[in-house]
């Protein structure tokens, strides 16, 4: 009981983290190619992850996990940065929420399929249901509709879900921070290569808002919320846990109002209590 609570803390503090990731990503590809930024923000996590595993002395992964290291890098250190950047200069990040809330589901599916969970019947009904009210919220909340913004943004999901449930299965053996820490090590070369190709020639025209966001979802996107977010997955339940996603484009929406200023209407406030209900309902059933 006590690590399942510490998981759902955990989780909890992991979509804390996530939530300012699509703001800032939005923000990042106004000074900086979606290539290099997906590659940039790895390539600083990496070093970071890689500093961590030398300091701290953590052996090699077995030869048996390296595959599944290979598919956590392809879904949350790749396909999930680089889809999203891309789907970002098509659609806003209002309309990108549509998606976001259809994770959890995504990642319970896939929660059932690696990670061997069986959910009851009554915790797929308030995932749905919490999946259908954020992703109704958004849809009616945004006006702006991109084919392609939306395709990239379905196989950003797909890919991510995949990711995080994968990821989740291994951190039962070889940690949270571990785990992404020697997944974005794996990436490394591939991404350092990408950034080097892909590097600006003009660095004038990118603004200070934009080298804020690059430090952001490089440290905590893509490192720091994944300490928690693993940890939370594997002492929790991947199904489980990864229903707290349905509040993270809420928290991302509050962080928009106080950081830039945008409206809060009090349909998000109502629709936040609403999904708060489904999650609890999700917890008490998963």
């Amino acid at each position: 009981m006590k690590a399942a609570t510490a998981g759902w803390g955990s989780g909890f503090l992991g979509v804390m983290i996530f939530s300012g990731s699509l703001p800032a990503t939005r923000v990042a590809v106004g000074g900086f190619s979606p290539m290099f930024l997906t590659s940039a923000r790895a390539v600083i996590a990496a070093l970071l992850g890689l500093v961590l595993l030398w300091m701290l002395r953590q052996k090699r992964p077995a030869r048996g996990d390296i595959g599944s290291l290979t598919v956590v890098a392809l879904g949350v250190v790749v396909g999930f940065p680089l889809l999203t950047a891309l789907a970002l200069q098509h659609i806003t990040s209002a309309h990108s929420i549509v998606f976001i809330g259809l994770l959890p589901l995504c990642t319970a599916i896939f929660g059932v399929l690696r990670g061997g969970e069986r959910p009851k019947l009554a915790f797929w009904l308030f995932s749905i249901a919490g999946s259908l009210l954020v992703a109704g919220f958004a849809l009616a909340e945004s006006g702006s509709a991109s084919l392609t913004g939306d395709l990239l943004m379905i196989a950003a999901i797909l890919l991510c879900g995949l990711g995080y449930a994968e990821g989740a299965t291994l951190s039962r053996r070889l940690g949270g921070w571990q785990v992404i820490s020697w997944a974005l090590v794996l990436a490394l070369p591939v991404m350092a290569i990408l950034a080097l190709v892909t590097i600006p020639v003009n660095w004038s025209g990118v603004g200070t808002p934009a080298w804020i966001s690059l430090a952001y979802v490089s440290v905590f996107s893509m490192l720091i919320g994944f300490v928690f977010w693993y940890r939370g997955l594997a002492l929790g339940g991947i199904a489980g846990v990864g229903q707290l996603q349905l509040l993270q484009p809420f928290f991302g929406l509050a962080l928009a109002g106080l950081l830039l200023g945008e409206p809060v209407a009090w349909t998000m406030i109502a629709v936040t209590g609403l999904v708060v209900l489904c999650v609890a309902g999700a917890k008490r059933f998963a």
